[in-house]
C-alpha cells in the first residue's frame, strides 16, 4: 500500500511539472520553430503560388538580434498577397514580432548580431554522418 501511495505521489508531482505556463522564451522559440518549418513546407509545396519562390529566405534564430530585422522585412515584403498559406505565414510572423518587443523583451537575451547568419545559417546535420575507411 505503501508502496502504491509512494507511485501516486509521483505521478501527480510530473503531472503538475508538466502543467506549468510557458514562459514568454518557451513560447518565442516553439513559435519561431513553427514558422520556420510552415515556411520549408510551403517552399517544398508543389500546390503554391510561383511568388512563393521570390519571398525572402526565413530562416528565424532568436537569439540573433537581427531576427527582428528579419521578420520585420518578410511581414513587408509586398508580393504573394493572394496566397493564404503565405497570409497565415505572415500573420504567424507579425505575431512573433509583437511578442518580442512586446511582451518578451525584458526576458530575452541576444546572443548575437550577425545578420549574415540568419541569411546563410550552417544548421547542424540532422543525422550523424557515417564515413567509410
Amino acid at each position: 500500500m505503501k508502496m502504491l501511495l509512494s507511485l501516486i505521489a509521483l505521478l501527480s508531482a510530473a503531472l503538475v511539472a508538466n502543467a506549468a505556463p510557458p514562459t514568454c522564451y518557451s513560447r518565442v522559440l516553439s513559435l519561431s520553430k513553427e514558422i520556420t518549418a510552415s515556411f520549408k513546407e510551403l517552399q517544398t509545396s508543389k500546390s503554391v503560388d510561383s511568388c512563393v519562390e521570390m519571398l525572402p529566405r526565413l530562416y528565424l534564430d532568436i537569439h540573433n538580434y537581427c531576427v527582428l530585422a528579419k521578420l520585420r522585412d518578410f511581414v513587408a515584403y509586398p508580393r504573394c498577397e493572394r496566397v493564404v498559406e503565405v497570409s497565415e505565414l505572415k500573420e504567424k510572423a507579425r505575431s512573433l514580432y509583437t511578442i518580442m518587443i512586446s511582451y518578451c523583451r525584458r526576458d530575452l537575451v541576444f546572443l548575437t548580431d550577425d545578420c549574415s547568419a540568419l541569411e546563410n545559417p550552417i544548421l547542424p546535420p540532422t543525422e550523424p554522418s557515417i564515413t567509410e575507411s
